[in-house]
């Protein structure tokens, strides 16, 4: 079952890369006592996620500081390096943007967010959402019905419901 507003975040272990190398993050230690943005998506490198999702909080950092959110995460069952080196493609690292790759789809399972689209090779992926949370307690759940679309779940979209 899909996660929704006022359920509790599952903790996972997700990857980042940090100064020295691929490092494990607890969701838990992200979320617990924190204001944060989280969205996920299909994938790092792929079409409306570059050129619209990731674009779109890009843009709204300011807006979303400005509303007393900590931290701004994308997740996506990627693994950490690719995560990394789009994040510096996107210019999303440069904007402060989180980005932790959920490499074996620990979180989007727990969270319901995981679908397969076999004939472009994505198995366990992320469908594309954007939720707000505080204390790990979801308060905003924006969830996009198909994954080449951008609008429900977009930064701006988010950042009008906080």
């Amino acid at each position: 079952m899909a996660i929704s507003a006022g359920d509790t975040l599952p903790n996972a272990t997700l990857l980042r890369i940090g100064a020295d190398g691929p490092e494990q993050v607890e969701m838990d230690s992200l979320t617990k006592g924190r204001k944060v943005a989280i969205f996920g998506l299909p994938g790092a490198y792929t079409g409306t996620c570059t050129s619209a999702h990731m674009p779109s909080f890009v843009r709204n950092m300011d807006g979303f500081a400005e509303k007393g959110v900590d931290e701004v995460i994308c997740v996506s069952v990627n693994d950490p390096f690719v995560m990394d080196a789009w994040g510096d493609s996107t210019g999303g690292k440069a904007a402060g943007i989180t980005l932790l790759g959920d490499a074996s789809a620990e979180f989007t399972k727990a969270i319901g967010m995981n679908w397969t689209a076999e004939p472009v090779g994505f198995y366990d992926r992320s469908r594309r959402y954007a939720m707000y949370a505080e204390d790990g307690v979801v308060k905003v759940m924006n969830l996009e019905e198909g994954p080449g679309v951008c609008d429900v779940s977009a930064g701006e979209t988010l950042l009008e419901a906080i």
